[in-house]
């Protein structure tokens, strides 16, 4: 159980006079401006990217830094170029091709939204935001994103990037909640600008200001295009009082563990005996908790005889 947050302080930049729309009105002008000198050239914003592409990078960048997506992201869509050319392969395909972005989980389930486009889309990327969040493995900020820097609708984006921006310059806070709540989609609707275009721009620009320059660490208020108008750095930037943030561990780890049993099923072209799988760590209780995790989560399929593979269903 997280200890409460003490109440914040009263803070005249973000008073409840100065609405959410009025607010919104004063930065979309300065912010997309931002966007349009300094936007990073990912592959996944140019125009040949279509749909399929942008659904592509917002699975493998939830969780993972862009140097570690564009590698792989681009041998994905020279091998796979439309869902219908996943969907034919077996899910495990999908595995082995995610490499080492970590939470190969999100592999299968890109695989799984690739089979149900070919099937009820007749192979093309749907537009429709209710459609897309009836794809499996796709929640409502993928949606939203796809929907958004796709086909250039009207909706609230909400990564951790967006989310640490409105928490800055519109709430007055260094960080926002750990998890998204009403309040926080609330104030991302009421920001969104009217016209369909611009409110596209501003979900891309807003994202690219958080990575770039409003960061969780080290933030560079001197390059922000609304620093004038923030209200964290207005009240003085008072530290965050919240929940503290505690970084993630890997050595030693089950999820270490998974990954090194996945590296070897990656490679292999057959399936694998236990005694291969036994040589990847030494600890056997945590070895086989990791493999038997792995096994429900479908991303390995178990053979008779104690051999295994990646699944092929």
């Amino acid at each position: 159980m997280t200890a409460p947050t003490k109440p914040l302080p009263h803070n005249p930049a973000a008073d409840p006079g100065d609405s959410p729309e009025r607010t919104g009105d004063t930065l979309h002008t300065p912010v997309i401006a931002w966007f349009d000198a300094h936007a990073r050239d990912l592959p996944w914003r140019r125009e040949d990217a279509g749909p399929w592409g942008v659904m592509v990078s917002e699975f493998m960048l939830q969780q993972t830094p862009v140097s570690r997506v564009l590698p792989v992201y681009e041998q994905w869509l020279a091998r796979w170029p439309r869902p219908a050319d996943l969907a034919e392969e077996a899910p495990g395909e999908a595995v082995r091709a995610w490499g080492r972005l970590g939470y190969p989980r999100r592999a299968l389930r890109l695989h799984g939204a690739a089979v149900a486009i070919t099937e009820r889309h007749g192979g093309d990327v749907p537009r429709l935001h209710a459609q897309l969040l009836a794809l499996p493995g796709i929640g409502e900020y993928t949606a939203a994103a796809v929907a958004s820097f796709a086909y250039g609708q009207r909706h609230a984006v909400l990564d951790t990037n967006v989310r640490r921006v409105f928490a800055r310059a519109v709430t007055g806070v260094q960080y926002p909640p750990n998890a998204t709540t009403a309040a926080e989609r609330k104030l991302a609707r009421a920001l969104l600008p009217e016209d369909e275009r611009t409110a596209s721009r501003w979900a891309a620009a807003s994202m690219e200001l958080g990575a770039l320059v409003c960061t969780a660490k080290n933030e560079n208020c001197a390059r922000c295009p609304i620093a004038a108008q923030c209200a964290w750095r207005a009240a003085g930037k008072p530290a965050h009082e919240g929940p503290a943030r505690r970084g993630q561990t890997y050595a030693g780890t089950d999820r270490q563990v998974r990954g090194k049993l996945l590296a070897v099923l990656r490679e292999a072209v057959t399936p694998v005996p236990q005694a291969t799988l036994d040589r990847v760590w030494d600890e056997p209780v945590q070895r086989a908790r990791a493999l038997d995790g792995l096994v429900a989560d479908g991303l390995v399929e178990p053979l008779p005889g104690g051999m295994y593979r990646l699944p092929m269903t």
